[in-house]
């Protein structure tokens, strides 16, 4: 496999910052850039930035995107769009994004 896949994790964290609160890991066949943001706003427009900018050709959300946060990040960008599931996000108290975002 001479092609590197480009692809983002994408997090949900208080307070977090996307300039600052972001890390590449880099192996031979894949480049993961894993970046916090704070909520599904700041999350939509990271997507698009990194598809643009950075050549991300597919992105993961973690489990605080709930069904809505997903739905709204994949209409966003033109790559595929996966999603960790949990019911029930340990980091937001047990409730899912779509009740904390929406």
């Amino acid at each position: 496999m001479s092609d590197v896949l480009k692809a983002a994790f994408i997090f949900v964290a208080p307070n977090a910052n996307p300039k600052e609160h972001r890390s590449w890991v880099r192996t031979e066949a894949v480049e993961l850039l894993a970046v916090a943001v704070s909520d599904y706003a700041q999350a939509e427009s990271l997507a698009r930035e990194l598809v643009e900018n950075e050549n991300i050709s597919a992105i993961e959300l973690c489990g605080g995107f709930g069904a809505v946060g997903t739905a709204q990040i994949a209409a966003a960008v033109d790559v595929p769009v996966g999603v960790v599931r949990f019911d029930i996000h340990p980091g937001f108290n047990n409730a899912s994004g779509d009740k904390i975002f929406s």
